[in-house]
């Protein structure tokens, strides 16, 4: 199962990459856990890749996200394989002379990020674990129970910022609670096959205030709109 999840791994990374171009690293077996996987993992950072299809991935109730989201920048870069490689394209001759460009590949889950604009493979490392963090969040989905699926319990999650009753959810691009709140509406919708009023009234939320914050970034939207083609929903139009 962990070799068919790696398998269906791609890219969620800002720049262009093939699979023939990663070398073969060999991968740790994860004991005890169970993965729902349907096609591939694919979510990119640059807006001409954005238009991508991709799925979603469900992990069993046996591993939750936070194992992973919670952890230290360090501890989650101990779980990584790290790739260096000469970046290819615009930035100058300077910027193909070193080994400035990063490939994380994230043994437990099978996501791979890369990060490859600047010179220094420093940035190049913080921007990728960025990267990933953000790949949990959008990509990892939590199964969640009935009883996890009322606005009482959404309320008491941890990743869930507060909303008084008949509040709005809004959370901007650059706030550090979006991509953890994103997550819980993310397990939501696909607990309720992606219907949006279903999971509005779960996130105890109007069904146009969830449409909007699901408009916050275009890659949410993206997903979104996976989860929606996953069971057989039209996808959702801008508003």
């Amino acid at each position: 199962m962990y070799s068919a999840l790696r398998r269906n791994a791609t890219h969620f990374a800002h720049g262009r990459i093939s699979g023939a171009e990663a070398p073969r690293v060999a991968a740790t077996r994860v004991p005890e856990r169970r993965v729902l996987t349907s096609g591939s993992l694919m979510c990119y950072s640059n807006p001409v890749a954005r238009n991508s299809a991709s799925t979603t991935m469900a992990l069993a109730q046996t591993v939750r996200r936070a194992s992973w989201t919670a952890l230290s920048d360090a501890q989650l870069l101990s779980q990584c394989d790290v790739d260096t490689y000469r970046a290819s394209g615009p930035g100058g001759q300077k910027r193909n002379k070193t080994s400035s460009a990063v490939r994380f590949r994230h043994g437990p889950t099978g996501l791979i990020v890369i990060a490859e604009e600047s010179r220094s493979q420093h940035e190049n490392r913080a921007r990728a674990l960025r990267r990933l963090r953000q790949a949990l969040f959008l990509k990892i989905r939590d199964e969640l129970t009935p009883d996890e699926l009322i606005a009482e319990a959404v309320a008491r999650h941890a990743d869930w910022p507060a909303v008084p009753p008949g509040g709005r959810l809004h959370l901007g691009r650059k706030d550090g609670r979006l991509w953890p709140a994103a997550a819980v509406v993310l397990d939501v919708l696909h607990a309720l096959s992606a219907r949006v009023s279903d999971a509005a009234r779960a996130l105890g939320i109007s069904t146009g205030n969830l449409v909007d914050f699901l408009q916050t970034d275009p890659k949410l939207w993206e997903q979104a709109n996976v989860l929606r083609a996953r069971f057989g929903q039209k996808p959702l139009k801008s508003q």
